[in-house]
């Protein structure tokens, strides 16, 4: 799994980040990315992200599944 966020439409309103507080920070500029130093969205991290995902009140976080990086 993969995980994206759209800082043209973040508002940094942190959902995110206390949601899925192993993948998503907060860059310098106040909005939300997923951590620099994370190469691989761990198993037992993929239920939080993609509660994440549907918690972001603007819709700016993107998933990849396994499945459709094939």
């Amino acid at each position: 799994m993969k995980a994206k966020v759209n800082k043209d439409i973040c508002i940094g309103c942190g959902a995110c980040t206390q949601i899925a507080e192993n993948v998503f920070e907060f860059g310098e500029d106040g909005l939300a990315e997923v951590k620099k130093d994370l190469k691989e969205i761990k198993a037992e991290d993929e239920d939080s992200v993609r509660d994440a995902k549907e918690s972001c009140p603007v819709e700016a976080i993107s998933v990849k599944e396994k499945d459709d990086e094939e």
